[in-house]
């Protein structure tokens, strides 16, 4: 029985994509093999992988001077290779950091540059007003996190123009709504919340950001010589790949970011209200900087988290626990996550505050 999944990720995959994966997992359209046995030099791989590289800039809208590309490492991966491609360990960064995984970024990158915090929610249950922000005068760039996964904040829209180029971790909103391209110099984003499995990373970068990458930067690493060979400079995550140009297709049969738009704000909507009208469930997180793809909510009965989880586990609503460096509770609603699992969801919560408010 297939189960809705609330996990952050890996998190659930479109069903018609699973099935016809598993129609072409032994002979893709008529090859003989499977894609993940076929070489990635090969004019059917590089057809694959060229029809999912279009069809995510359709999808997204992206400029002609910008590359796609398609990496392993995940996005934590570049959390360094973003300091080493564009920047000298001389130089500074600004980051503004709204949650876990902004600061790890900033951590990360304290290896490689000299890091300026501009900006840091305490706690993190809002993003800081770009008023605020304490920019250096010659950042070599300014990032962001637009959705913070393990704390439910999110920018509401991209931060006014700045002079330094913006990177954007969209990890977990990629593809789950409209993001102006434009804006940003760099966007990244690990697939496998909302593109597919994981093992896969996406790098959307402006064509005047390559060729900056210090000498000493890895060959995996480094943006231009990966775009240079179409990101094929060693073996990619094929596999990975292939089923993220399966989602990119399956998103544009569903109207595309528009209509997965609207989907995705009444499924967040109808699980916050939910919470907002009890006094059994709460939400920290300041109204105008609550995610629409991670919902983070706590009991008043805390000693309950573990009975939640569990009795929801047994109606099929699985991964509710919230992120162990935080605790509480999450439910992550990405594009596969059908509107009847959250609707599931909802009916249960308000089943489990009968039973134990």
């Amino acid at each position: 029985m297939r189960v809705y999944n609330f996990s952050a990720g890996p998190a659930m995959v479109p069903e018609p994509v699973l099935k016809q994966a598993a129609e072409e997992m032994l002979d893709w359209h008529g090859y003989g093999m499977s894609v993940m046995e076929m070489s990635h030099r090969s004019p059917e791989f590089l057809q694959i992988a060229e029809e999912a590289a279009a069809d995510l800039r359709e999808l997204m809208r992206i400029p002609d001077d910008y590359r796609v590309l398609f990496l392993q490492g995940g996005a934590t991966g570049q959390f360094a290779a973003i300091p080493m491609n564009l920047a000298k360990p001389t130089h500074t960064a600004d980051y503004v950091i709204n949650g876990i995984w902004g600061k790890k970024a900033a951590d990360e990158a304290k290896k490689f540059i000299k890091v300026n915090i501009a900006a840091q929610a305490d706690p993190f249950t809002y993003v800081p007003d770009q008023k605020a922000w304490r920019l250096s005068d010659k950042a070599a760039y300014i990032h962001i996190t637009p959705n913070e996964t393990i704390n439910g904040v999110a920018f509401k829209a991209a931060p006014i123009e700045t002079k330094a180029s913006l990177v954007g971790d969209i990890s977990s909103m990629i593809l789950s709504e409209s993001i102006d391209v434009s804006r940003y110099g760099v966007l990244y984003a690990g697939a496998q919340k909302n593109m597919g499995p994981a093992g896969l990373a996406i790098v959307i970068v402006r064509d005047d950001l390559l060729g900056r990458a210090r000498k000493e930067t890895p060959l995996v690493w480094n943006w231009s010589e990966k775009s240079v060979a179409g990101s094929m400079l060693n073996t990619p995550p094929t596999y990975s790949w292939y089923l993220a140009g399966l989602i990119c297709k399956w998103l544009k049969a569903q109207g595309g970011i528009k209509a997965i738009t609207e989907i995705n704000h009444r499924k967040a909507q109808k699980l916050y209200v939910t919470i907002d009208e009890s006094d059994f469930y709460s939400n920290n997180i300041k109204p105008d900087y609550r995610s629409i793809m991670n919902v983070v909510f706590t009991l008043a009965k805390p000693e309950l988290d573990k009975t939640f989880t569990e009795e929801a586990g047994r109606q099929g609503l699985k991964n509710l626990g919230g992120h162990r460096s935080v605790g509480g509770l999450r439910a992550s609603i990405y594009n596969a996550m059908p509107e009847a699992g959250v609707d599931a969801l909802i009916k249960f919560m308000k089943e489990f505050e009968k039973k134990y408010g």
